[in-house]
């Protein structure tokens, strides 16, 4: 990938685990070694000329849909469209057909004296991907979220100020289930930044805003999920306030745990545990770089203070991981409260290398192995991270590199 153009967008790892998708390209695990398995245009440049707009081909995020059958299906989205894409591989070719040639030409019928049984030959492997569905014209603004049901059957999209919820079947209509836009524009207090289904029960959903508030809502209660069955919302601690305050208190990432029982949800600072029996406040909070506080300043002039970071969890719901500047990404363990800070880069990309813990220093005399705060590089930073969802694998997507971690193996 060139470091211009195509910047990582989006990565989860599917539910049977051997496949993981990378913007538009997917890798395949062998005996630890990674090669591309297929690579394909999810989305082309389009033209609104209703508003005189272009649609970017970027993709904004991909999710993986259960696997029931030998192909894998993904759902991929840009800016306004949705689509449905369709992964199968093919190793076998078909031979000797009664009416056509090898080469494709069909036979006159009058010159087949005999008939053969056509018969599969293996061949090199094929991996093809077409799209099966495409669902569009339902966002008004940009798509941040897309989350599939438990019940495999339906998915929600979210954009700045609603949520659709769409049948996967059915690309024609889809049925709004939030909406936040006010009569009046000049009222706009806050957005919608994510949105997420729960794991287990198919009538729940959480959304997040720009206020730092998560909504949870259920859908038996309403068709139109405007009033939310429970608000979750820490209390500003009057000592922090300051001029950043609003900006880095949105939320940009919410995810359900594996249980159900717990959502993380990470703003620009911190990630915060919730249990959802509790709303007034988090039961834990992880400081992800605590140090950049003195700098929010200087992050505001370069955009930086702007950036989404994703969180996510491990397997067992024990460790939460999240990305920082300079490559750095961080995990927490839930258990023993230990926090370790690591690096992706290409010095690291030998295969067996041990990745070292890296120390950030904010103010006073440097350590020998500490970084200073001020020579931290805010180019390099890895917004997208994912977790095997059985294994010890992770992956974490720099600005146009991805690397895959795992434990160390003897």
């Amino acid at each position: 990938m060139d470091a211009e153009g195509n910047s990582h967008r989006g990565m989860e790892y599917n539910h049977g685990q051997e496949v993981q998708k990378g913007k538009n390209k997917i890798q395949s695990h062998s005996k630890g070694e990674y090669n591309v398995y297929s690579t394909f245009q999810s989305h082309e440049p389009e033209f609104d000329y209703l508003k005189s707009l272009e649609i970017e081909e970027k993709i904004n995020k991909i999710r993986w849909l259960p696997q029931k059958n030998a192909a894998q299906f993904l759902l991929s989205t840009n800016d306004k469209t949705i689509k449905l894409w369709k992964i199968s591989e093919r190793d076998k070719r078909p031979e000797g057909y009664n009416l056509k040639e090898e080469d494709g030409r069909y036979r006159d019928p009058t010159t087949v004296t005999t008939l053969r049984v056509p018969v599969f030959r293996p061949m090199d492997l094929m991996v093809e991907a077409s799209p099966r569905r495409i669902f569009a014209n339902a966002h008004t603004y940009h798509i941040n979220s897309i989350s599939i049901n438990s019940d495999y059957e339906t998915y929600l999209s979210a954009d700045d100020l609603r949520i659709n919820l769409w049948h996967l079947e059915i690309t024609d209509r889809s049925f709004n289930i939030v909406d936040i836009k006010p009569a009046n524009m000049e009222e706009l207090t806050e957005v919608i930044t994510a949105a997420e289904f729960h794991p287990n029960s198919c009538n729940t959903f959480v959304y997040s805003s720009s206020k730092g508030t998560i909504r949870l809502c259920d859908m038996r209660a309403s068709a139109l999920c405007d009033r939310h069955s429970k608000l979750f919302e820490e209390p500003e601690d009057p000592s922090n306030r300051s001029f950043f305050s609003e900006i880095i208190s949105s939320i940009s990432d919410v995810k359900f745990s594996h249980s159900g029982r717990y959502m993380m949800t990470r703003d620009y600072l911190s990630v915060k545990i919730w249990d959802l029996n509790m709303e007034n406040r988090p039961v834990e909070t992880y400081q992800v770089h605590e140090y950049l506080r003195s700098k929010l300043c200087s992050l505001y002039e370069n955009d930086c203070i702007f950036d989404k970071f994703e969180c996510c969890w491990n397997g067992s719901d024990s460790v939460v991981m999240t990305g920082s500047y300079n490559n750095f990404f961080r995990m927490f363990d839930r258990n023993t409260k230990r926090d370790i800070t690591l690096e992706a880069s290409r010095e690291n990309n030998k295969p067996r290398t041990v990745l070292k813990p890296r120390k950030v220093c904010a103010s006073g005399k440097r350590k020998k192995d500490e970084i200073s705060v001020d020579s931290l590089d805010f180019n390099k930073k890895i917004l997208h991270t994912a977790w095997h969802p059985k294994e010890n694998i992770i992956a974490v997507a720099t600005t146009n590199n991805l690397y895959i971690f795992q434990d160390k193996v003897n």
